[in-house]
């Protein structure tokens, strides 16, 4: 398989190790494209200007792009007009990947009562880049109607420490209701797309990037104090301005056959604490 990753930067960089591992020919397209392992073959482009020509030869093109910044004008940038672009530059290459993936998010559901989410579920973000991210679809299904599209769920791992540093500061508290998170480590991110890739008969055209268990915010902060040896975050109002309150179920995802390494918050997290050299009690 010939794969090109636009907009190649920590998920996209975890995905082609793992296509290089298992004998793929992988392109990686950024801006600094010289920090790219070896293996590599490294397009250096910005996604929001004329991008060079592009391989020919490319059998499936993923989308990992991330905006710079969170305003709708970086969204747009990221995930509307970079996506055209390379499309754009593929036809002109000649290039006609039997596979497009894109990465999306489950903030395209403005579902805030903690009912279940599925990919049938209608979108109705309620933040301004979140409908950015539907635009984002609705265009690139326009020109690839078998285009994929990825939901990912809160995205942790290596580097993606935002609750273990909450908890770790201080910072962190227990909402006084019991509102849902839903999240993916980012090696099972990379898996997905993998998987998806690779899958013989033709995916559905969306699928939600999430792990096996949902579980309530103050849950997932009370583990966490409890593997870094701390008392649990006191409780208190939190205000939540992104993900809504919401189950996101993963069944489709699941049935093509992908296997999880850490299926819920308690494996992946331990996992990152493991990498920082945190023993668990």
């Amino acid at each position: 398989m010939n794969l090109l990753i636009a907009g190649c930067g920590d998920l996209g960089t975890e995905l082609g190790l793992r296509a290089l591992a298992a004998g793929h020919r992988v392109h990686g397209l950024r801006r600094r494209a010289e920090v790219l392992p070896d293996g590599f073959h490294r397009i250096a482009a910005d996604l929001g200007a004329d991008l060079p020509p592009l391989p020919a030869d490319t059998e499936v093109v993923v989308f990992t792009t991330a905006a710079d910044r969170r305003d709708v004008d970086a969204y747009r940038r990221a995930y509307v007009t970079a996506t055209g672009r390379v499309l754009d530059a593929l036809e002109a290459a000649g290039a006609t990947p039997r596979r497009v993936l894109f990465t999306s998010s489950t903030a395209v559901y403005g579902v805030g009562d903690g009912s279940e989410v599925d990919e049938d579920t209608p979108t109705g973000p309620t933040s301004a880049t979140g409908a950015v991210l539907v635009e984002a679809e609705r265009a690139l299904w326009q020109r690839r109607p078998d285009a994929v599209s990825l939901r990912l769920a809160g995205v942790y791992g290596p580097g993606r420490t935002r609750l273990v540093d909450q908890v770790r500061d201080g910072r962190a508290l227990r909402p006084e209701r019991g509102v849902h998170t839903n999240r993916i480590h980012r090696d099972d991110a990379a898996a997905a797309l993998l998987h998806l890739a690779g899958l013989p008969s033709s995916p559905a055209t969306c699928y939600l990037g999430v792990d096996d268990e949902p579980a309530p915010l103050g849950e997932v902060l009370a583990f966490l104090a409890a593997e870094l040896g701390l008392p649990p975050p006191p409780v208190g109002e939190v205000r939540r301005s992104r993900g809504g309150d919401k189950r996101c179920r993963n069944a489709r995802l699941r049935a093509t056959g992908l296997e999880l390494t850490y299926p819920t918050y308690r494996e992946g997290y331990r996992a990152v604490l493991a990498g920082e050299g945190i023993r668990h009690p």
